[in-house]
């Protein structure tokens, strides 16, 4: 701390040090049970199998299952660290690039932009309070694809928004509404999964763009959408008369209060990389700043014609996406005269240091994943769910992904990599292209509400859990609309 109140707090790319979906982990305790759970239930089935089996007929040294496990788990652990080193240079590339954009300003472009669309959202919410400012810019960070970036803006505006909350305790109709926009967030560059894509030797790792991009419009749109209509049915006590709510002048002339924080110590308040800059994180001056309502009308009138146009041209543009981001990244930081190489430079270190931060999160995830499969116990619980799941075009190797995705985001994260490094499935098939546009898109919706309302100490939650489900769901459905027309 610099001074009491203050922080000193990292640029916003510093925060992106783990892709999206790590950063928002599901919450310790969530992984510890879901870990536990698959090694647990995948030594289980393989015993069973090695009490019953009987060496084939005719096999040279066949294979029991117990032993098929043991070797299942050596061949994943190799292979995860593999994929952790083969990410280095990609995750460099593009947090490299990321901290040029974030240099010359684009957070702040996003930013402005986003302002008078959000006061409409948002009417119960005075214009010029913080809570708007933080909220923009945690859905700008979102939209960049600096999900960790996006962590402290998202808890500064649950806490200001708590300031004008009349009823403590109970979440207002701004709390939800935000909650379940920041678990559905359009998003522009998932660039984590693109990196990963590209580390498990995609001909294609960006022609998740155009997925992404339609599948987050579709989530966020029912997102809103399911939140603005369950508010009528989720009662919300009116303040009462001689109670008005606090004003911004009142909350500058009181201490803030600290976050919850939980009893217990394996259960963290924030994701561990962000904790200790969340709470005091100052709000640039582009958080109180708007474009004109013309401006912001046509943004949203180019990223609405997006669309149409990933539906019909998607194949056409993805093989441009790469090149052509390098290009307009780095000439946009070079147009607002920022030392491009240095602050590339700069970027990529971190980027480097990601890829090497994230092999105990891929090889604990991998080789549970791996045991489960090699155990035979994920054909057991998959195989009679995807005879169901496949007529809607969700193929059963797909189902790990959506059913784990809202409840552990390194959970999921270590079930895609497993996926697409299946030599059977590839990235660049239907279901490699599905489960990467299902990371991309749809969030880690308890680890979020559990830390977002945790930090103002929110017991009665209303309607947010069901409007974020419903925005996971929205997403899930239009990613497999979206991916089987363009890659079906």
């Amino acid at each position: 701390m610099t001074e009491k109140g203050r922080a000193d707090v990292r640029p916003l790319s510093a925060h992106a040090d783990l892709p999206r979906t790590l950063g928002r982990s599901g919450g310790v305790r969530t992984v510890n049970v879901v870990f536990l759970v698959l090694v647990l239930v995948a030594f289980v089935v393989a015993a069973v199998r090695q009490i019953g089996w009987t060496p084939p007929a005719g096999a040279e040294e066949p294979t029991s299952p117990m032993e098929q496990l043991g070797l299942g788990v050596v061949d994943a652990a190799e292979g995860s660290v593999t994929l952790a080193l083969g990410l280095v240079g990609v995750m460099a590339l593009f947090l490299g690039l990321m901290k040029v954009a974030e240099a010359g300003g684009l957070l702040r472009v996003v930013a402005k932009a986003l302002r008078p669309v959000m006061v409409r959202l948002f009417p119960e919410v005075p214009a010029n309070h913080p809570a708007m400012g933080a909220m923009i810019l945690n859905l700008s960070a979102n939209v960049l694809g600096l999900g960790n970036a996006a962590t402290p803006f998202g808890i500064r505006a649950m806490q200001q928004l708590d300031t004008i909350n009349p009823h403590k305790g109970t979440a207002s109709n701004a709390m939800v509404l935000f909650l379940a926009m920041n678990t559905s967030s359009v998003t522009l560059l998932p660039t984590g999964v693109i990196a990963l894509r590209a580390a498990a030797g995609s001909d294609d790792p960006a022609g998740i763009v155009p997925t992404t991009l339609f599948a987050t419009i579709c989530s966020t749109a029912v997102a809103i959408t399911t939140a603005k209509l369950l508010q009528r049915f989720w009662s919300y006590p009116k303040p009462a008369v001689d109670e008005p709510a606090a004003g911004w002048a009142e909350v500058h002339d009181r201490p803030e209060e600290q976050p919850h924080q939980s009893d217990d110590p394996s259960q963290p308040a924030a994701d561990d990389e962000t904790s200790e800059e969340v709470w005091d994180t100052e709000l640039p001056d582009a958080a109180s700043e708007a474009y004109p309502g013309w401006v912001s009308a046509l943004v949203f009138a180019v990223v609405a014609a997006l669309i149409p146009l990933t539906v019909v041209y998607g194949k056409t543009i993805a093989p441009w996406i790469i090149p052509g981001l390098i290009v307009l990244l780095l000439g946009y930081g070079a147009l607002n005269r920022v030392r491009v190489y240095e602050v590339f430079v700069e970027g990529a270190r971190d980027g480097f240091q990601v890829a090497l931060r994230i092999i105990p999160y891929l090889v604990a995830i991998l080789v549970a994943v791996g045991m489960l499969r090699d155990s035979g116990a994920l054909a057991l619980l998959i195989d009679p769910l995807s005879q169901v799941t496949r007529l809607f075009g969700l193929p059963g190797e797909a189902l790990p992904m959506a059913i784990l995705r809202p409840l552990s985001g390194s959970g999921a994260y270590g079930v895609l990599a497993s996926i697409i490094q299946d030599p059977a499935i590839g990235p660049d098939s239907y279901t490699g292209y599905l489960v990467s546009t299902f990371q991309g898109s749809t969030e880690t919706t308890f680890y979020v509400l559990a830390v977002y309302f945790g930090a103002v100490q929110i017991r009665r939650i209303r309607h947010a859990l069901a409007a974020a489900l419903t925005a996971d769901i929205a997403g899930i459905l239009a990613a497999v609309a979206i991916v089987a027309y363009l890659y079906g």
